[in-house]
């Protein structure tokens, strides 16, 4: 993603920017709808609104690999309310998860309609920003029916009468929107990003978000068309560039930004210098970096964090002889063997994030250092829609060769042998392969083994399926916007 530096913080219902520029005398040329378009994607680094919700650590404390974690129980209570199932209309992360993604569709709003309006901007840039508003309020809306199902469908901005009358509509209408977008939207997105815009969303990344769209949707009729969407980000010699790296561990490195594994990467850096713990989300820095680190860590290789998101021993336990844990997971007692020293908070393992930790070589000098981790999200990659294809195709009746072909070549690129294409061992790598990369809850809950999975710790179907609306939307509408089954 192209190096945001333009922030605002605004509700979502807000309609104009604060400032001297306003709706009405502003996206005059090409610099200034560019300018609005930054700030669309801005919202996507944004994990602080409504409480700290940065979204990769908070669903590996609802899944079943990490617990909440922190100084205790009341230090992020919306985290253990999580982790826990213990939600309600107004504990959870359901605010900041809110808030973040309609702010993020009334930016992409604001902007289709001001470049429909233009007459100033050439076909190429109308064209391609286009695609690109369109594919992130894609991208918002998917967060938003997979967080709460029932959601008010806002494709236009909305009049300052009508602000508290959107009435929800159902996941089916979402996804229909959704799809609309994105296929409306791959078409005029370039193959290939030029280096000076990586980030900018490419026809791909567009292509493989369509394609997990379907798939989650569980629809078997649309499975198929899933399976060709990212047969065509996963072919050899594609038109992406897209390849999986020989190394495993190099996916990770902050210093090797928007390899050739990477479909959509959420960027994050120190050069915004950022330090007001206010409004952490005007900076570039990525928080989560902070929160997984170990509480007061003394020791070689990593700075100290807050001690979030303590590994389970579930996950330890089955990765301990899988080559990518070296990777994944910090191993604390063998750090403490070492020499090293750290605080064991709550829910302590002694196993920590690796792959998001934070590493002293990339502590920012400049600012408050732990809002300015230069740690990018990455959100999909190529070894996810290996995985997504092989699933799609064995749940289609596809081709069962080239699902062995695909999960086969993510075992063999960490060194393991063959295993069948089965949906239970695709499954399985999916946890090893995409560990903390914020799959695995929506992996548990889709393929409907999230009762079994996290019941024990609390969760029910028919209702932590997806969060509670926050009591805030429903009073402030009046009652307009109607609370999720089973909360109060």
């Amino acid at each position: 993603m192209i190096q945001l530096t333009v922030s605002c913080k605004k509700d979502f219902l807000e309609l104009t920017p604060k400032g001297t520029a306003t709706e009405e005398n502003f996206y005059r040329n090409e610099t200034e709808v560019y300018q609005g378009l930054i700030a669309v994607y801005d919202v996507m680094q944004w994990g602080t609104t409504g409480g700290y919700t940065m979204k990769q650590p908070l669903m590996s404390a609802a899944s079943d690999d990490c617990w909440a974690g922190g100084g205790n129980a009341s230090d992020q209570p919306g985290w253990v309310a999580y982790d826990n199932f213990n939600m309600d209309s107004r504990l959870g992360p359901q605010v900041g998860l809110w808030s973040k993604n309609f702010t993020g569709v009334n930016r992409a709003n604001i902007i289709l309609e001001k470049i429909d309006k233009a007459t100033t901007l050439s076909t190429t840039f109308k064209t391609r920003v286009t695609a690109e508003a369109k594919f992130l309020r894609a991208y918002f809306y998917f967060d938003l029916v997979r967080f709460f199902g029932n959601v008010p469908l806002i494709i236009k901005t909305i009049p300052t009468a009508d602000l508290y009358t959107q009435t929800q509509v159902a996941p089916a209408a979402v996804y229909a929107q959704i799809e609309k977008d994105l296929r409306d939207s791959y078409p005029n997105l370039p193959a290939v990003v030029a280096n000076g815009e990586k980030g900018r969303i490419s026809r791909g990344a567009a292509k493989a978000l369509l394609g997990k769209v379907l798939l989650f949707q569980n629809d078997n009729a649309k499975l198929s068309e899933a399976a060709t969407l990212f047969n065509d980000v996963n072919k050899v010699g594609n038109e992406y560039g897209y390849s999986l790296l020989p190394n495993y561990a190099d996916i990770f490195k902050p210093d090797n930004k928007f390899n050739a594994e990477v479909i959509l990467e959420i960027p994050h850096s120190t050069l915004a210098a950022w330090g007001d713990w206010g409004w952490v989300n005007g900076g570039e820095g990525n928080v989560g970096t902070q929160f997984v680190g170990m509480d007061s860590y003394n020791g070689d290789t990593y700075s100290a964090g807050w001690g979030f998101c303590p590994v389970t021993l579930s996950l330890v336990n089955v990765m301990k002889t899988d080559p990518r844990f070296v990777t994944s997971i910090i191993d604390g007692a063998a750090l403490k063997t070492a020499g090293g020293t750290y605080n064991a908070r709550y829910q302590n393992t002694d196993y920590f994030i690796k792959k998001y930790a934070p590493l002293k070589a990339y502590r920012s000098n400049s600012g408050t250092a732990e809002l300015n981790w230069p740690i990018d999200e990455i959100e999909m990659r190529l070894a996810d829609t290996y995985l997504m294809e092989a699933e799609a195709l064995v749940r289609s009746g596809g081709s069962a060769a080239r699902a062995l072909e695909l999960l086969t070549a993510v075992r063999a690129r960490v060194g393991l042998t063959q295993l069948p294409a089965t949906l239970d061992n695709i499954y399985n790598e999916r946890r090893l392969e995409l560990a903390f990369e914020g799959h695995r809850f929506f992996d548990l809950v889709r393929t409907g083994r999230a009762v079994s999975v996290l019941g024990p710790v609390g969760y029910k179907a028919g209702k932590s399926e997806y969060l509670p609306v926050p009591q805030q939307e429903i009073d402030l509408t009046k009652g307009v916007i109607k609370q999720n089954p089973g909360y109060n």
